[in-house]
């Protein structure tokens, strides 16, 4: 995991164990996806048959929101990206910037929304925290960020920003964050360290990856969305 250290862990030889299955796992679904090794050169007969379906998605978010006792929302990836996710929000009051940003309010605790025009009485400067689940629709694969929302007021519009992190790393996540993957392996779905597939793939050629975004593909890129690990997206809701 992201979060913490490992220096003066006693179970560090049980964790080197897992990440080694796990970095097999992973160099097995690239030679999978991209047998040319080259980005944007996918194989799309072997793409899109082995990964984590949107109904699924959804059966995690009802299942995390009891075992996590939080907010939890399923949300379909872009048209442009190749997973799903689900968010958790673990410091933060409701209605959510997420459920304000997404047009959905639901009752805390529970795990789906619905439409309904969440309030915008959320307050300017607002921050919140938040695990979000990336499910590749490429692989079983599960990656983890946390990431901060903030809501701050332009006038009348509410603008509305994602940061992630490239992994989890604040220790008031990491007892969510052990729940969450515990869930994860009843789905027989494998946690990803998020922290492993920020850097690009060895030999592997990035392709026109740099005219579309800056510098090389990491490994998340192959196999969970294009954009930069860390990009912060911005939404704005007009006062109308």
């Amino acid at each position: 995991m992201s979060a913490g250290g490992c220096t003066e862990c006693k179970n560090k030889g049980g964790c080197d164990h897992r990440k080694g299955a796990m970095m097999a796992a992973i160099d097995d679904a690239l030679e999978r996806l991209y047998p040319g090794r080259r980005w944007a050169d996918r194989d799309e007969a072997a793409a899109f048959r082995a990964g984590v379906s949107r109904a699924e998605g959804a059966q995690l978010a009802g299942l995390l929101a009891p075992r996590l006792k939080a907010l939890t929302l399923f949300r379909p990836g872009g048209e442009d990206e190749y997973c799903d996710y689900v968010y958790v929000l673990c410091l933060g009051r409701t209605p959510s910037i997420l459920e304000i940003r997404e047009g959905l309010t639901s009752s805390a605790g529970e795990g789906t929304g619905e439409p309904g025009g969440a309030s915008h009485d959320t307050g300017d400067g607002e921050e919140q925290l938040y695990l979000r689940v990336a499910l590749s629709s490429l692989a079983r694969f599960a990656g983890v960020q946390q990431v901060t929302m903030r809501l701050r007021r332009d006038g009348g519009d509410l603008v509305i920003t994602e940061a992630p992190r490239g992994g989890v790393f604040d220790p008031i996540l990491l007892k969510r964050l052990q729940s969450l993957v515990a869930v994860l392996a009843e789905l027989d779905i494998r946690h990803i360290d998020f922290g492993e597939i920020i850097e690009p793939p060895a030999g592997f050629d990035p392709g026109d990856y740099a005219e579309h975004y800056a510098g090389a593909p990491a490994v998340a890129n192959y196999l969970f969305y294009p954009q930069p690990c860390s990009a912060v997206t911005t939404t704005i809701l007009p006062a109308s």
